[in-house]
């Protein structure tokens, strides 16, 4: 089963955002959800989130992937439960890992537009984003109807002045549209920041042979 899963879930990790349809709500811990395609496969996202940390649930075929990372965006691991394959297997990105992916995101300069919408019952309006590496350009829809934890935050929009709720994500050097559907202000289930004493750890190299 070759997943390679790291850039996969760094894009994930790093693009899964919170939101709400009440101004100026703000959420200090809970979950959001949204459906996205990893790899050719479609993939449904819940992820939990507070001040420190965020885990993203993510089902792929037989394969239950949960991604978690930190605030400062210094740790990233990914843990694979496949139950008809028996595996269950944590890989924890090195330091080197994560700086490789890191610089492998876009960077982007931000222009405000005038234009304005309702997503998923948010209110929005879009924010021209260009990426400085390839000059590329990207239509973002962000809002101002709340706040939520910078580990919410797409790293690489942390400057586009609101939260994206339409969005192009970036994952293993491809694209992928976003569009955030719902929040909760649900407390993650115990253990869900953290890896079982059931799974075996490795690299992410370990990991993304299976």
């Amino acid at each position: 089963m070759n997943i390679k899963l790291f850039n996969v879930a760094l894009g994930v990790a790093l693009t899964a955002t919170a939101f709400s349809a009440s101004a100026q709500k703000k959420y200090t811990e809970g979950v959001v959800s949204f459906s996205t395609e990893m790899r050719g496969q479609p993939a449904e996202v819940k992820e939990y989130f507070n001040a420190d940390s965020t885990a993203a649930l993510i089902t792929m075929g037989p394969a239950n992937v949960k991604i978690l990372s930190n605030a400062k965006h210094d740790f990233f691991a990914v843990v694979l439960d496949v139950p008809v394959a028996g595996i269950k297997k944590a890989g924890i990105a090195t330091p080197a890992e994560v700086e490789e992916a890191m610089s492998q995101l876009p960077s982007f300069t931000f222009t405000p537009g005038t234009e304005t919408k309702q997503i998923s019952g948010f209110n929005c309006k879009k924010v021209t984003a260009k990426d400085t590496k390839s000059g590329k350009a990207y239509d973002v829809w962000i809002t101002n109807d709340f706040t939520v934890p910078e580990t919410a935050m797409p790293v690489y929009y942390k400057q586009i002045g609101g939260f994206p709720v339409q969005y192009t994500a970036f994952q293993q050097g491809q694209e992928t549209s976003i569009t955030i559907t719902s929040i909760a202000d649900t407390k993650a289930p115990a253990g869900t920041f953290g890896i079982g004493k059931d799974y075996t750890r490795g690299s992410m190299a370990d990991l993304s042979a299976q």
